[in-house]
Order: structure tokens, then sequence, then C-alpha cells
């Protein structure tokens, strides 16, 4: 039942998500879409004596002379409802393609600092119910699997933000009904209506797939079906991930082959793709045409001696598949781990500095014979060359080794391969 946005129970419900939470961030871009989502943050949190604090995030892309208007707009109409907000600027040097997926990951890096600052820790967006059906159909035409037709997710992590979109289940019209009332009037876009982006052509051909009985609720309610769907085949997948794969501290994994191929393909792609993620350094964890032949490549015995997919090396072995770090691919520079802090290293290991050392570094394995490494670690190695290459390895100022890998030989490392 979708809530109204009249009464305080039907706005109670709107952002129930959020209702605990200290303070709460607001996209605005000026539209009438973000306006309706200010308006109507300030009208429950007015009405609300223990109400998060609100703050306004509104950002110019450098892509529109008009666009420093409409912040501007956005930051007195927040001021005339007693809500702090910034303006924000991209700044950064535009790229010839791709601008628009580069903007939005430019918009939430920006505030998502502002965030920081203001001590916010989640930001609503205004997507609404034809936003929904719009990423739907796209991804559908893409050839996107389970996880993807399932759409947006009210809650999800996007650019390191958390983001919260209570709108979803909201119709637009309703949405201009409440700018309308508030007597605000606001920014038009025009790359809203640029038949050059994919998307506005998806939002055209809407009212022509209602005609069809294919409209927005429908279309939501496929996504709905989608998302309970993923999360079954996620639990299943979590399961069998728990029992097949054995990750070792160089970061590489082995799944044992004939428990795999036993799996059914959904399952059995989920898995695959998941360990991937971890020892590829989290490159590209939608890839599933990829993933899904790669998959079907070992299921028919049809894997080459070795494979390279999505930043990792597989190859079968002793009735395993055996996935490691491809080397030379997007290789760390060598880092210097400043007192009690953290160091991501190649989005797979967290290094944490518990000194007050300055002068430890964090620096690439590479062809560290294994015999050194069998006297660091005390076993024999059996890891793939490739894995012991690409795995970090801490040393002090004096060159003494600190730790390899997952391993830690001294109380002021701790490492921690990063799973998710």
């Amino acid at each position: 039942m979708t809530p109204s946005l009249d009464d305080a129970a039907g706005l109670d419900r709107l952002f129930a998500m959020v209702a605990a939470e200290q303070a709460i961030g607001l996209a605005v871009s000026g539209g009438g879409d973000s306006l309706a989502l200010l308006v109507l943050a300030q009208r429950w949190a007015s009405e609300r004596g223990n109400a998060p604090r609100l703050h306004v995030y509104s950002v110019d892309h450098g892509l529109r002379p008009e666009a420093a208007a409409e912040v501007a707009m956005v930051l007195a109409t927040a001021k005339r409802l007693g809500i702090a907000a910034a303006g924000l600027k991209w700044t950064d040097a535009k790229p010839a393609a791709g601008l628009q997926e580069a903007a939005r990951a430019a918009r939430y890096r920006l505030i998502g600092k502002a965030m920081a600052k203001d001590g916010v820790d989640i930001l609503l967006t205004a997507h609404h119910r034809h936003d929904q059906a719009e990423t739907v159909l796209m991804r559908m035409a893409h050839g996107s699997g389970i996880e993807g037709l399932k759409g947006m997710a009210e809650m999800a992590n996007v650019e390191g933000v958390r983001v919260c979109r209570p709108l979803l289940g909201i119709d637009p019209a309703a949405l201009r009904a409440v700018v309308d009332a508030a007597g605000l009037v606001p920014a038009e876009d025009p790359s809203n209506s640029d038949d050059h982006y994919e998307r506005v052509r998806w939002r055209k051909a809407l009212p022509q797939l209602a005609v069809l009985g294919l409209d927005a609720v429908t279309i939501g309610v496929f996504a709905e079906r989608m998302a309970e769907a993923d999360a079954a085949i996620a639990q299943m997948a979590e399961e069998r991930f728990a029992t097949m794969v054995r990750l070792d501290g160089f970061g590489s994994a082995r799944i044992e082959l004939a428990s795999f191929i036993g799996l059914s393909p959904a399952v059995s792609v989920r898995v695959l793709g998941r360990v991937l993620n971890i020892v590829g350094g989290r490159q590209k964890p939608r890839a599933l045409g990829q993933v899904e032949r790669l998959r079907q490549s070992i299921a028919d015995g049809m894997l080459p001696k070795s494979t390279t997919v999505l930043g990792c090396v597989i190859r079968l072995k002793d009735d395993a598949v055996v996935i490691a770090r491809e080397p030379g691919r997007a290789v760390p520079a060598d880092a210097i781990l400043l007192p009690h802090a953290e160091l991501v290293w190649d989005e797979r290991f967290l290094i944490i500095n518990g000194s007050d050392e300055s002068g430890l570094t964090a620096s690439v394995a590479d062809y560290l014979p294994r015999h050194r490494l069998e006297e660091f670690l005390g076993f024999k190695v059996t890891a793939p060359a490739e894995a012991i290459r690409t795995a970090p390895i801490v040393r002090d100022a004096e060159g003494g080794v600190l730790s390899l890998g997952g391993w830690s030989f001294d109380e002021r490392i701790s490492v921690k391969l990063l799973i998710d």
C-alpha cells in the first residue's frame, strides 16, 4: 500500500527506515522530485518531537550555466524551511565518454565528503516509481540477471555513501502535486528530455508500454518479486560459499570442482562471481556475462590450462577450481603505513598499523622465493605463484618483515582479508 503524502501517519510510514537516525542528508538538485523530497522530509521532521536533523546537499556539476542558479534556489528554499544546506561543485576535468556515469559518481563522492564533515550517516534521494521502472527496463535490455532486475533497493551503498530511497513506490504525479501545493517552481534540466540518453528513451516509451499493460506499477511489482528471488538465491549461494570455497592468506581461492558442477547455474554463477570479486579486487562485480561463460566452460570441462577473467587467473588443479589475483593488473604502489591507521591494499587486504611507528611500508611481495615464504610461515606453501606475487608484504625501516599476505609476524601489524 502506497503511503499517503498528506498526513502524519503516511509520512511516518514513508520515512520509517530512517526515523532512528541522528541526522539525514537530502540530495536536492532543484528538480520537481527532489524538491518534493525536501518538502516532505521537512514536514515529517517538523511534526516529530525527536526527529533527526536534516542537511540538504545540492551539486553543480559544471555542465550547464543554469546549474549555479539552481543550486542557489535550493539553498534559499532550504533556508526558508529552516534546514541546513550546502552547495557543492564538481570542478574536475570532464570525461569525453560516460559523462552521466562520471557525474553521478562525482555527485556521491562530493556529498559523501560533506556528509562526513557534518556528521550525517545516510542520504535520501528522490528516486520514484517511474525511475524504478526505467531502471528495470534498461537492465532487462542489457541482459541483466535477477540481481539487476530487482531494480533499485530502498537501502543501498553508492560510492561509499549509505543511501535510502523512500519514494520508490510513489508516482511522480503525486510528487509534482506536493511541489505545486508548496508554491515552488522546480528547475528544468534539458538533459531529462534529451533522446541521446538511454534513460530518457525508456522514459518516453513508458506510456506506450502502459497501454499494453506494462505500466510502472506492474514493473515495480516485477522488481519486488525479482528481489525476493534474488534474496533466495543469495541465501543458497552464501551457504555453498561457506562449505565449498577456501580462501587462503595470499588472497587466492579453491572451489571444490565436483560440488561446484553439481550446483544449479543460478547459484554457481553467484558463488563464482563472489569469489572473482574478492580475489580480483572488486573490479567489475556486475560483469554477469563473463562469469556465466566462465562457469559454463568449467562445467563443460572446456576451461583452458589457465584463463583470466576480471583481474583473476583461473585454472583447474587437483579436482578444484583455483583462482588467484592476476599479476601486473593495477599493481598497488608502495605505501607508508601511518601510525595507528588503516590501509586497504588492492581492495583485498586491510592492513592496520597498531603502533606509533611511521617507518612501516607495505609493498607487493612480487618474486619472493617459496623457500623464503616457508621460512616465514613455517609450513609448505602450495598457493599459486600469482597469489604470492600479488600479496602485500610489510617491512619496518630496517627491512624486517612484519607481515606477509594475511599473516602477521609482529604485534605492531594486523592484516585481514576483505571478504565482502
